[in-house]
């Protein structure tokens, strides 16, 4: 049975993994910062760890992309999208009466509008996870005007009432969710083949990006996803993450590597997987 470490109780990462997970043999391993389910997976207390790295409205988790860059060497072995369904939770009131909502950074920038309109009163307070925020309301529940912002599994977790639904920004909501560790998890479900790469230019200069990017287009090969990151060496000096519409193992992915190492690049794999969509 997999032992599986995510963000938890309550979260959308345990709600996602859930349902991605299906009938494979696991037991989850709740934490409660993303940094303790690298660390759990790196020392072999858990198998594999579940980490939200993008979403619709609110873009990447620069954080945990970092983690997977600077602090460990965990491969990526799937991914999957799920849809995200915002609820404020508290005690029973009117609106106007609330001071405070706690949730995490993204689930607060996923509902801005919302917040916005509805609770302009209101101090957005960053926490380190949804399920932590309503914990919190929980646990200071003799102090008044205290909300969070959630999944509806948090709101019964905690025992809170559900304020107000669907208040995230936009209607197609959505997390995308890696699944890392050193052995890949067995699943009889499809997906789309998909690698991960991350690319570091020798030097500064210009072309340096477009001669990577045109060796990707005279192989045919399809690029879904490129974004930048600091190396923390100096000023200017950036990883790229490109996401591959193919497996490390098409005949034309290890001709395209070797081209672009040939050009004085550094590329390391963060993973080859299947990618499951909603």
């Amino acid at each position: 049975m997999k032992r599986i470490a995510l963000l938890g109780p309550g979260t959308f990462s345990e709600e996602s993994a859930r349902h991605f997970l299906g009938a494979v043999p696991y037991v989850l391993q709740p934490c409660k910062l993303i940094a303790e389910v690298f660390q759990a997976v790196v020392a072999g207390h858990a198998d594999l760890g579940v980490i939200p790295i993008e979403n619709t409205l609110e873009g990447s988790v620069s954080q945990h992309l970092d983690w997977l860059v600077h602090d460990v060497a965990l491969p990526i072995q799937a991914e999957w999208v799920y849809p995200i369904t915002m609820n404020l939770m508290g005690r029973a009131g009117p609106l106007e009466a609330i001071r405070e909502v706690l949730s995490h950074p993204v689930a607060l920038g996923q509902c801005r509008e919302f917040l916005r309109a509805r609770l302009p009163q209101a101090e957005a307070i960053p926490v380190s996870s949804t399920a932590e925020g309503a914990r919190l309301v929980k646990q200071r529940a003799s102090e008044p005007g205290l909300a969070a912002i959630g999944s509806a599994a948090s709101a019964a977790l905690h025992g809170l009432d559900t304020l107000a639904e669907h208040i995230e920004d936009h209607p197609d909501n959505a997390t995308r969710f890696l699944l890392v560790g050193p052995e890949p998890l067995a699943l009889a479900r499809p997906g789309r083949a998909k690698t991960s790469l991350l690319v570091t230019l020798p030097a500064d200069f210009p072309g340096a990006l477009h001669q990577v990017l045109s060796v990707f287009a005279r192989q045919r090969i399809n690029l879904v996803r490129i974004e930048s990151r600091p190396t923390r060496k100096r000023l200017g000096n950036y990883f790229f993450f490109i996401d591959v519409d193919s497996p490390l193992s098409a005949p034309p992915m290890p001709e395209a590597l070797s081209e672009i190492e040939s050009l004085g690049c550094s590329v390391r794999v963060l993973g080859s997987y299947l990618s499951h969509g909603v």
